[in-house]
């Protein structure tokens, strides 16, 4: 082995033990956040009674009837419909129904596998139609994702897969029931992003250096972006109740819903940051491979610009993805002819305006952390970090 080759291998040995000395001691304290909020006790129940049990069905037959008046929001008509109960203590029971009607009413036939709403009356149990089955093309839709990230990622799609069920299973296993078991949200929030992105990027992407630049660059601009979500929703006076479900959650259960506006924030901020993060890093990598000659600044300010066009497009994204999810919101305020200082104050928009705002701080701050973190262990080494 040449002194140049010894030289590297001493070099990129240096770089992983410190990248190891900043990594482990963040992943222990992240491991040590999680046993110390890890709710100690199940879900609490809900503090009002509940909504009414479900149970599925299957539509047999319907009987339609001439409406005596006109039905302000008629999707079935008048008549009846005979079920048989498929679920619950009276599976194989047949029953009629009244077809529904009204606002978000499921258009049902014969032969349709319904959800049922099981309700007592003095005449015994009585059951109305509330929406459709839909488990089994909801499992067809998300195989076909499944096969088609791997078909086309391979084993990159495989361990894609392995880190968006580590993601679902830290939101679902811990973050929820933390903040329903009255930890502080926005802490919560942090500690269970923390452990996403140190286990989901070092599982998609691999134990490499330019892996771990882009971990410390996410972790130091999600921490910024927990602060300024925290200032901006204090000034403004935001409460975090703006629509039926935040009210429903908010009587049903003590959770602190300005602290769970910011671990909204803070959660759906991550989903952006770890690409912005991954895409800076492997671009100081690439560049430094293509371009030995360039210094720490070159390599800063040559994947700076990459890092603009990549900002521009993913702040278009986030803009697109609000709108498009708040589109019914949208189409009320223009029909209101509200006037625009009225439309903007409106804490539904301003909460909306706070959370794009907020995440895009937070992805212009991630660009020159990442990119300065990459070019100057890149250079370090004496060569690329490894991919």
């Amino acid at each position: 082995m040449g002194a140049h080759a010894k030289h590297a291998a001493a070099e990129s040995t240096s770089m992983r033990r410190t990248a190891l000395a900043v990594i482990v001691p963040i992943a222990v304290l992240t491991l040590v956040g999680m046993v110390w909020l890890w709710p100690s006790q199940g879900v609490p129940a809900p503090g009002s009674s509940g909504s009414a049990p479900q149970v599925d069905g299957e539509v047999l037959a319907l009987q339609r009837e001439t409406c005596e008046e006109e039905l302000p929001d008629e999707v079935n008509g008048c008549g009846t419909a005979r079920v048989r109960v498929t679920s619950g203590a009276d599976e194989g029971a047949e029953a009629v129904v009244p077809l529904p009607n009204g606002p978000g009413a499921p258009l049902i036939a014969a032969g349709d596998e319904v959800v049922l709403i099981e309700s007592s009356s003095p005449d015994g149990t009585t059951y109305s139609v509330v929406d459709h089955q839909r488990a089994t093309e909801l499992w067809v839709l998300l195989g076909a994702f499944a096969l088609a990230l791997v078909a086309f990622g391979r084993w990159r799609g495989v361990s894609a897969l392995a880190g968006l069920a580590v993601t679902f299973a830290i939101l679902l296993f811990f973050v929820v029931p933390a903040i329903l078991a009255g930890e502080p949200p926005l802490l919560v929030a942090i500690v269970g992003a923390a452990a996403i992105t140190l286990t989901v990027l070092y599982l998609t992407h691999g134990f490499a250096s330019s892996t771990t630049i882009a971990v410390l660059g996410t972790l130091l601009s999600l921490a910024l972006t927990g602060v300024l979500s925290a200032v901006a929703v204090s000034a403004l006076h935001l409460t975090g109740i703006t629509d039926d479900i935040s009210t429903s959650v908010n009587v049903s259960y003590t959770v602190n819903m300005q602290g769970l506006l910011l671990a909204g924030i803070v959660i759906g901020s991550l989903g952006v940051l770890d690409d912005v993060t991954v895409t800076q890093a492997a671009t100081v990598t690439e560049l430094g491979r293509a371009n030995p000659g360039y210094g720490v600044v070159e390599l800063y300010r040559a994947a700076t610009r990459v890092g603009r066009s990549h900002i521009a497009s993913v702040v278009n994204t986030i803009i697109l993805a609000y709108a498009g999810s708040s589109l019914p919101l949208l189409i009320l305020i223009v029909a209101n002819e509200d006037s625009l200082g009225m439309v903007l104050t409106d804490q539904i928009i301003a909460q909306e305006i706070v959370r794009s705002v907020v995440a895009t701080l937070g992805l212009v701050a991630a660009v020159p952390i990442t990119t300065g973190l990459a070019a100057v262990t890149v250079r370090r080494a004496g060569r690329p970090a490894d991919r």
